[in-house]
């Protein structure tokens, strides 16, 4: 974690992204998996990404990258907006995304050489062979692997020396700002740690900036500046990680924060954990209004009408709804 600059390396303004579903002959319908979001990102700042599974957490990441071509809405770096292919492609150079699953992100057929080599082939960023090897072996180094390990595949490695070479990957064209798609949901929980406490290292030693995605909110909490909380394709809030941490405002967030383990028994009796009824709704049907009101219980008709407005509520704290005044 560190220090932000107050300068938005990436805005991300009104994303859409949907996708259409055939519902049945000649029939489709659109599924909404990232409905109007918007945020940024500053330099070197670490903005974490939480919300249950198939809330559209992976979908921002992907869009932003232009894996998915936006539905609609806005993608700025640096102050450009990124619209061409030429953008695209130059956007690449400097942003690039570590992946959930270490053993399907990994081409079985490749050397670890030539897994972290990829990129520098697809960029042109060497100019001998040599230099190309030297490269490879510095970003190994940078991810505590060793020389050895380079003419190897990757079914020798473990799942955390897998996601190793990924993040090696990753920074191999030198990248500015990461798109961590839940890098550490699929390892042990011993490894995870050791993970983490790289990617805070990686940040001090080459200035990056991430996008962290998790559903692991104890996780989210150590590595991010910043926290959105996401839900059914919509980010419900925003605000710096222990303000909604200590003091989360959306009723969503706090059902979320009532459900972080606390090592202290004492603490963790008194904390009332907020039980949630129903299911979350899918994206293909989602809720007219605001999209938590199915499950939400302070819902009033005004919900069911109208969307809340993301709007800021306190310096930095932004939150989408109605009843903020009532709740809390």
């Amino acid at each position: 974690m560190n220090n932000n600059e107050n300068t938005p390396l990436l805005e991300v303004k009104n994303l859409k992204q949907y996708f259409d579903i055939n519902v049945g002959v000649f029939k489709s319908k659109p599924l909404k998996a990232v409905d109007d979001v918007s945020f940024y990102i500053n330099k070197k700042e670490t903005l974490g990404l939480v919300g249950e599974s198939g809330c559209g957490k992976t979908t921002v990441g992907r869009t932003i990258l232009n894996l998915y071509k936006p539905t609609a809405g806005e993608i700025w770096y640096n102050g450009k907006q990124i619209k061409t292919k030429a953008d695209i492609n130059e956007f690449r150079k400097k942003a690039t995304m570590v992946f959930q699953d270490p053993y399907s992100s990994l081409n079985p057929r490749m050397t670890v050489a030539d897994i972290i080599g990829e990129p520098l082939d697809v960029h042109n960023l060497y100019s001998t062979k040599e230099e190309r090897r030297e490269r490879i072996l510095e970003l190994m180094d940078y991810v505590g692997l060793n020389s050895e390990h380079a003419s190897r595949y990757a079914h020798e490695f473990s799942g955390g020396q897998r996601q190793r070479i990924g993040i090696a990957r990753a920074l191999a064209v030198n990248p500015e700002f990461i798109v961590c798609d839940e890098p550490v949901s699929a390892l042990d929980v011993s490894i995870q740690a050791q993970v983490i406490n790289m990617f805070d290292e990686l940040q001090d030693k080459l200035g990056l900036t991430y996008l962290f995605i998790a559903h692991n909110l104890l996780v989210v909490r150590h590595i991010s500046d910043r926290i959105a909380v996401m839900y059914l394709g919509k980010i419900v809030e925003l605000a710096d990680a222990e303000e909604i941490y200590s003091r989360p405002l959306h009723p969503y967030s706090k059902a979320l924060m009532s459900a972080v383990p606390v090592p202290d028994p004492q603490v963790a009796r008194a904390n009332k954990r907020i039980m949630l009824s129903g299911d979350i709704p899918s994206p293909l049907n989602a809720p007219s209004g605001c999209p938590f009101r199915t499950r939400c219980p302070h819902a009033t008709e005004q919900c069911a009408m109208e969307t809340p407005e993301f709007k800021e509520i306190s310096k930095g704290h932004f939150v989408a709804c109605h009843n903020i005044d009532k709740i809390n």
